[in-house]
């Protein structure tokens, strides 16, 4: 589905919302709300406008069937006291009434969509164009650094192509293990349309990797180890948090914004994602393309949430996809893509070492994903 309007996009929108897509248009649609995150912020908006709508419209419904009631009872009471009218006379009066309907109907149209370009409704759809910003990263405007180069001579005397592959990836980002025997967890957008995927260790080793489930809608994909090469590790350090995290709290992130791993840290700022999104946080952590994917974690070593995005033109303005979603998606794998159960790590390994000792221990679960 390429590039379209803004009228084409809102009138797939209705439709989507309508669930009157095939199977495979909604996949589609899906999808490339996934791949353009800010037409899905405005996905976000429509339905929500539309939400209201119908909840006006309920509320309207419900007023008029109690009108309706009271009219059958006043009717009923008062049927000796109506005087009976000629027939010409009601004709008469219901086509001024319905002419009066049709035009209040048109002025509470017009009130409606006033009030809508009024509070700048149409403007921040057009402004959530340019606000929201994935952060993968185009790998085509990046010099390869020495280390890279080294690998690449390594593996040759390997005879193997996978540094041959690493320098021509298109585009990179982050992922970070969820269970030690190959499931890798990063952004839907980042592997979208990917001809292959390569994960690369913080000890410059590549690894194969297929999408074995996508989640299109909270922009998450959950990726296997498919090479020979890799070895099932040690378990997880860390854990993942189900509950809410508090607004102030300290977290921070190790991601591939480089070729190198890069820390950040910060703060959890809002309980709420871009445009309200209830599915993600908002962080203030300085975060650039090729952070999508990062872990975000918590000073107890709890994972909270995924990098995903963030806002332009905001310093710090972040957003992250929250664990709950993360568990969900893994709970959706076909049983046939499995190879292998994924299992949780259940005991924090990092709760109660400093920060230095934390990071040592979990960048070996964290990888750089890139895309051909």
């Amino acid at each position: 589905m390429s590039m379209m309007s803004q009228q084409e996009f809102f009138e797939l929108a209705d439709r989507y919302l309508r669930d009157e897509m095939v199977k495979e248009e909604r996949s589609s649609f899906e999808s490339f709300c996934a791949e353009n995150p800010s037409f899905s912020a405005q996905l976000t908006q429509h339905r929500e406008f539309v939400n209201n709508l119908k909840a006006t419209q309920a509320r309207v419904d419900f007023k008029q069937q109690l009108a309706q009631v009271a009219k059958g009872y006043h009717k009923s009471h008062h049927q000796a006291q109506v005087i009976p009218m000629k027939q010409t006379k009601i004709v008469s009066l219901w086509a001024k009434l319905k002419a009066s309907s049709l035009v209040a109907a048109a002025v509470a149209v017009v009130a409606v969509f006033s009030t809508l370009w009024i509070s700048g409704y149409y403007k921040n759809i057009d402004k959530a164009n340019t606000d929201y910003s994935a952060l993968k990263r185009d790998m085509n405007n990046v010099k390869k650094d020495v280390n890279e180069h080294n690998a690449a001579l390594k593996n040759i005397n390997n005879k193997s192509t996978k540094a041959n592959e690493a320098s021509a990836s298109q585009f990179g980002a982050t992922g970070f293990m969820v269970s030690n025997n190959g499931y890798v967890v990063t952004n839907y957008h980042v592997v979208s349309g990917a001809d292959s995927i390569y994960l690369q260790n913080n000890k410059g080793e590549s690894y194969k990797a297929q999408v074995i489930h996508s989640d299109a809608a909270n922009d998450l994909a959950i990726l296997l180890i498919e090479d020979a090469s890799f070895k099932k590790g040690k378990a997880l350090p860390y854990t993942f948090k189900t509950g809410a995290s508090d607004l102030g709290e300290d977290i921070y992130t190790i991601g591939f914004p480089r070729d190198e791993a890069v820390y950040g840290q910060g703060y959890l700022s809002s309980a709420t994602g871009y445009a309200g999104d209830t599915i993600a946080y908002q962080i203030s952590i300085p975060v650039n393309p090729g952070n999508s994917g990062g872990p975000v974690m918590d000073t107890k070593g709890n994972v909270i949430g995924i990098i995903s995005g963030k806002q332009r033109g905001i310093d710090g303005a972040a957003f992250a996809i929250k664990t709950k979603s993360i568990l969900k998606a893994l709970d959706e794998i076909p049983a046939d893509s499995l190879q292998g159960q994924v299992k949780l790590n259940k005991k924090n390994m990092l709760s109660g070492l400093s920060r230095t000792e934390q990071i040592k221990r979990i960048q070996d679960y964290i990888y750089m994903v890139k895309v051909y």
